[in-house]
């Protein structure tokens, strides 16, 4: 049997290749991958597979469930007349030039196309490549969980994303070190196969800048120009300041969507930056559970916190600059480039604005919305309050109830009930007045108005728990929690009676839990 997929390789035929073949820990240079094909896995086990991602790529249902597709996803086989390639790309660590990075345990197989779409098909954890250096390019059943999990939750959230075709366990135990304290343990191995349209990153560009490697850096964004924004036009200064713009514009876009769901991805180096504006790479990510700007779930950054909640449409303007300075010597001016950062700046508080007055149920323009944000944002972090059920809840609040009535609507958010007495009650009072007479200048009935919220607030996320529930389970070979987790995720705007018990606060057992408040960038 053979997979029957249209097979359309364009990375790694028309752009430069490393020219040694051995898989073997190295500097590359003058070239945008290296050629190296996947570990053989022991014994590899289908875990899940999405129906939906397989439909999209052009594979029916029964195809999944056959020994070729196995093969072909966990690294056993390849498919014929492709040449599986690891990417080259550098970026900045936590505000630190880190040089050469590129996929230290990520194969690309191929890219596909399928009703008019390209997909480019990788395996997350499927051994060492040239980029390794001193890992040993697995992943564990852990990590791949919640790359497998959260990928296809983002996208069923409506945000730009890579996706997740299939999780399979590898047969291999791997030795991890979760919390870098010395006490590694072994852990089931495990391989992710997930999917892109590209996962063309702004390290790939930054290297070559790094190596001032110009004729390499113009054929990498003369190609990604001409596949993934073929309507910017033929190469040309204009046109490569046109693309910067659309970058800039697309992760602005993502990055506010981040910010309307909670989502802290954690670990926002230059690497981990989606050229298309997709969110990638999920690592150390978790989603707010009490509303907290300064909240990261990545001890890694614990003590700095550079990658918190607050900052993070910031850090896509800090990660902008330096694709910046990689363009420069295609464009070999610094006003435009700088014009365009400018705006980002000025549009990215605009769309901030109005994503949180879609939170808010509020239409119309009106001088004091800004005011009315930014004391909810305030508010909302003097005692420890769900964002997720907060506004999910705010959506049944009247434009004629009380203040009292207002927090009566959005109780069940608050961690601590009572603390919210005396100085805080009177806050949350003086809110709620000020935002029942900004309803009340609004157009639309109060089931209108909730109707609209509850598309952009959702009642369902992938809570940190809820993953690591599921890890729990797997661990013990029962892998239900997983597609259970998986349906409910897939529709996290409508109510689902049925799976209200996802609906709630953090318990308290999963507060300071490693997997469920803290995560780590080892997997």
């Amino acid at each position: 049997m053979t997979l029957q997929l249209d097979i359309k390789d364009k990375f790694n035929e028309q752009l430069p290749a490393d020219p040694i073949l051995e898989n073997s820990r190295r500097q590359v240079r003058n070239a945008c991958f290296s050629y190296v094909v996947p570990k053989k896995p022991t014994k590899p086990s289908l875990i899940h597979v999405s129906p939906e991602m397989a439909e999209a790529i052009g594979l029916n249902a029964s195809t999944t469930k056959s020994r070729k597709f196995l093969d072909i996803f966990s690294g056993t086989e390849l498919l014929p007349d492709t040449s599986p390639y690891a990417m080259c790309y550098g970026g900045h660590q936590f505000g630190s030039w880190a040089g050469q990075l590129g996929d230290g345990r990520a194969i690309n197989l191929c890219e596909v196309e399928h009703q008019g779409r390209n997909w480019a098909l990788q395996l997350k954890g499927a051994g060492e490549t040239p980029y390794s250096r001193s890992a040993d390019g697995l992943a564990v059943l852990r990590s791949s969980i919640r790359e497998y999990l959260c990928s296809e939750a983002m996208h069923h959230l409506g945000v730009p994303t890579t996706r997740a075709l299939s999780l399979t366990l590898s047969g291999d135990e791997v030795l991890r070190d979760v919390l870098y304290d010395g006490n590694p343990a072994y852990e089931k191995g495990a391989i992710v196969c997930r999917t892109a349209e590209s996962f063309i990153r702004f390290g790939n560009f930054e290297i070559l800048a790094a190596q001032q490697d110009a004729k390499t850096l113009k054929a990498l964004v003369d190609f990604t120009i001409k596949h993934h924004y073929p309507r910017l036009g033929v190469p040309s200064k204009e046109t490569y300041l046109k693309f910067f713009k659309e970058v800039a514009v697309r992760n602005m876009e993502m990055v506010i969507h981040w910010q309307r769901i909670g989502f802290v991805h954690g670990v926002m180096n230059t690497d981990n930056m989606s050229i298309l504006g997709l969110t990638i790479d999920y690592g150390p990510y978790g989603w707010l559970e009490g509303y907290d700007h300064g909240w990261t779930p990545n001890t890694t950054d614990s003590g700095q916190k550079r990658y918190r909640y607050g900052t993070q449409p910031q850090i896509v303007l800090w990660n902008l600059l330096k694709l910046a300075n990689a363009l420069y010597p295609l464009i070999e001016e610094t006003e435009p480039l700088q014009r365009i950062l400018d705006e980002y700046q000025e549009e990215v508080k605009v769309a901030h604005l109005e994503m949180m007055k879609s939170k808010l149920g509020l239409f119309l323009s009106d001088v004091e919305d800004k005011a009315l944000v930014e004391e909810l944002e305030n508010v909302l972090q003097l005692s420890e309050t769900d964002m997720t059920i907060f506004f999910r809840n705010l959506a049944d609040f009247k434009k004629e109830d009380s203040a009292s009535e207002g927090l009566k609507v959005v109780e069940k958010a608050f961690y601590l009930p009572d603390e919210i007495k005396g100085k805080i009650m009177r806050q949350w009072h003086n809110w709620f007045e000020k935002y029942a007479k900004r309803l009340r200048k609004e157009d639309k009935s109060d089931s209108e108005r909730a109707e609209a919220m509850n598309k952009v607030n959702p009642k369902y996320v992938l809570r940190n728990y809820m993953a690591q529930l599921a890890i729990d389970d797997a661990d013990r070979g029962k892998y239900e929690l997983i597609d259970e987790l998986l349906q409910l995720l897939k529709k996290p705007y409508d109510e689902q009676p049925e799976n209200e018990k996802w609906f709630a606060k953090r318990p308290e057992w999963a507060r300071h839990k490693v997997g469920c408040s803290m995560l780590s960038c080892s997997s």
